[in-house]
C-alpha cells in the first residue's frame, strides 16, 4: 500500500494542499495526467473516426442537396440530433496576392479596402541583425511572456 496521491484525490484538493505535496508526488501526478490526456485523445480519436464513418456520407449528401460543399448540416437518429460541420478552409497564395495588389494599385483602387497585410518579423532573424538595423524596428516591437512551463523528472544518480 502507498500514500501516493491520485488524480481523483487531486481533483478535490485545495491549491494550498497541492502546494504542500512532495515533489515526488507532483512528478507522479504529472505522469498520471499525461497518461490520462493520451488515453482521452486516443478515445476521442476512436469516437471521431466512428462518427466520420457513420455520418460523413449522409452529411455530404445533405450538403449536395443544399447546393454547398462545406458548412453545417443537421441529421437526426433515434431521438438524437447530429450536427455535422465541415468548415471551409481557405488558403491564399502570397505571391499571387502581391500581383493582385499591384494590379489594384495600378488601377488606382484603394488596396487596403481589399487586402489586409500582416507584416511579420522573424524573431530569430531580428536577434541576429546589427544594432543599427534593429533600432529601426524596435519601436514596433513589444515583448511579452507566455505561459510558464515546468518539467519534473527524477535526478540521475551519479556513479559512485
Amino acid at each position: 500500500m502507498t500514500n501516493r496521491c491520485t488524480l481523483a484525490q487531486l481533483r478535490d484538493m485545495t491549491p494550498e494542499q497541492v502546494d504542500t505535496l512532495p515533489i515526488g508526488q507532483l512528478a507522479a501526478l504529472l505522469e498520471d495526467a499525461a497518461d490520462a490526456k493520451a488515453l482521452a485523445k486516443h478515445l476521442d480519436d476512436i469516437l471521431h473516426a466512428s462518427l466520420v464513418r457513420r455520418y460523413a456520407g449522409p452529411a455530404a449528401a445533405m450538403r449536395r442537396e443544399q447546393g454547398k460543399d462545406t458548412g453545417r448540416v443537421t441529421l437526426a437518429e433515434d431521438g438524437y440530433v447530429i450536427r455535422a460541420d465541415l468548415p471551409k478552409k481557405v488558403e491564399w497564395d502570397d505571391d499571387k496576392l502581391a500581383e493582385a495588389e499591384a494590379t489594384l494599385a495600378a488601377m488606382g483602387e484603394p488596396v487596403r479596402e481589399y487586402i489586409r497585410v500582416k507584416r511579420i518579423v522573424m524573431e530569430g532573424a531580428f536577434e541576429k541583425w546589427p544594432t543599427s538595423l534593429r533600432a529601426i524596428f524596435t519601436p514596433a516591437r513589444t515583448v511579452g511572456a507566455g505561459r510558464p512551463t515546468f518539467t519534473v523528472e527524477r535526478a540521475k544518480k551519479e556513479a559512485a
